[in-house]
């Protein structure tokens, strides 16, 4: 028997009787070699066929004449997708969901980048209710907590248009408390998918912030922190794949806002530490070049250190090379490590650390750095001095 008259990439229609699978199976070290001539459809099928012999004298293979898209968006039940914040995060992400082959309407306050993306081509909103009628699922990226309760439950918000609403799921990426995500989940709960599909009968909400920065959400290697049902997690994910290099569901309803405020906190006095170092090993004679060496090669190293180092001239590509431009903002640090103190305090948890970084990003805001990277306590709190 030659096995490669029977597979042949020509035949659309193949008839193989018990037999001949059974030889297929003898002779399966030959069939290795000639996978090469196979259509991936057509060896997925042979394959299936061969790992389920059953009594049928015979089996019917049908090859498709037409190729499988390999498009994230293929093997995802949102297709139609509404995002709403297209500032220096948003932006990015929504155009590497549009690259991946979403089809994408978008929403913002700024004409400016709602005319960019209309000269893309791209689905341009008046209103977030707008977004939510031509979705299946709506993404919001906002700068704070206001502005997010503002989007759902302003005038033509996303929960503004009657009991049933188009979109199954609802995804918040903005850094906000717990406590609202937990509520604006259990406010979605409330309404009713328009046109079931499968279990969803009622819209979903899943937190669901990032971690990376500007430069991670135009790369799309972002990481998202996702809290919520367990399942909306599951169907998401190729999304969120779309736009980062990883996802980590942290639990219920909240929780990805909780690890985000976390994150943070931790990045904040990871800056705060590395900068103060930076610094005093500048007044003890060291330059900051060498002091860098020695922590990435010994247990100071860190993010702060060996990825977004605050010592201008020691890094290329960060904001500290830059004169502190782009980045994450320091009033935006600020905001966020307002909120891991309320969020604390509504626990009854004592955050020493929180404060102090708190009272210090309060301050550089204070002084007119609030636009400028958080990374620039070095130059404007410990008055380091750029590399030599």
């Amino acid at each position: 028997m030659q096995v490669h008259h029977i597979i042949n990439p020509g035949i659309q229609n193949l008839l193989l009787t018990k037999k001949t699978i059974q030889n297929l199976l003898i002779f399966s070290s030959q069939f290795i070699f000639i996978l090469s001539e196979l259509s991936m459809a057509m060896y997925c099928r042979v394959r299936s066929l061969l790992s389920s012999v059953r009594t049928n004298s015979s089996f019917s293979i049908s090859v498709p004449m037409h190729s499988f898209s390999t498009s994230p968006a293929s093997s995802s039940q949102f297709e139609n997708v509404g995002f709403i914040g297209l500032g220096n995060m948003g932006s990015r992400m929504a155009q590497n969901l549009i690259k991946a082959g979403y089809k994408v309407a978008v929403h913002d306050i700024n004409c400016n980048v709602i005319k960019m993306f209309t000269d893309m081509g791209v689905s341009t909103k008046e209103t977030p209710l707008e977004v939510a009628e031509a979705s299946n699922i709506v993404i919001t990226m906002l700068p704070s907590t206001s502005h997010v309760l503002d989007v759902y439950n302003g005038p033509n918000g996303l929960l503004q248009g009657g009991t049933f609403l188009r979109p199954q799921l609802f995804i918040n990426s903005s850094t906000i408390d717990p406590e609202t995500s937990r509520k604006l989940s259990a406010a979605v709960s409330n309404f009713v998918v328009k046109e079931k599909t499968g279990n969803w009968e009622k819209p979903l909400m899943l937190d669901a912030p990032v971690s990376g920065g500007v430069l991670a959400a135009e790369a799309g290697t972002l990481t998202f922190m996702v809290g919520g049902s367990k399942d909306a997690y599951l169907a998401a994910k190729p999304l969120f794949l779309s736009m980062g290099k990883s996802t980590i569901y942290c639990g219920g309803a909240g929780t990805g806002s909780a690890a985000k405020i976390c994150n943070n906190l931790a990045m904040a006095v990871s800056m705060l530490g590395v900068s103060e170092a930076l610094a005093l090993g500048q007044s003890l004679g060291i330059d900051a070049d060498t002091l860098t060496k020695v922590f990435n090669s010994s247990s100071a190293r860190c993010w702060s250190s060996d990825s977004y180092n605050p010592v201008p001239g020691v890094m290329e590509g960060v904001p500290a090379s830059r004169n502190y431009a782009g980045g994450f903002a320091s009033k935006l640090m600020t905001k966020d490590l307002n909120l891991a103190a309320a969020s604390a305090k509504a626990v009854d948890f004592t955050c020493p650390l929180t404060q102090q970084a708190l009272e210090i990003y309060t301050e550089m805001c204070e002084n007119g750095h609030e636009t400028e990277d958080f990374s620039c306590v070095f130059r404007h709190y410990y008055f380091g001095k750029d590399k030599l």
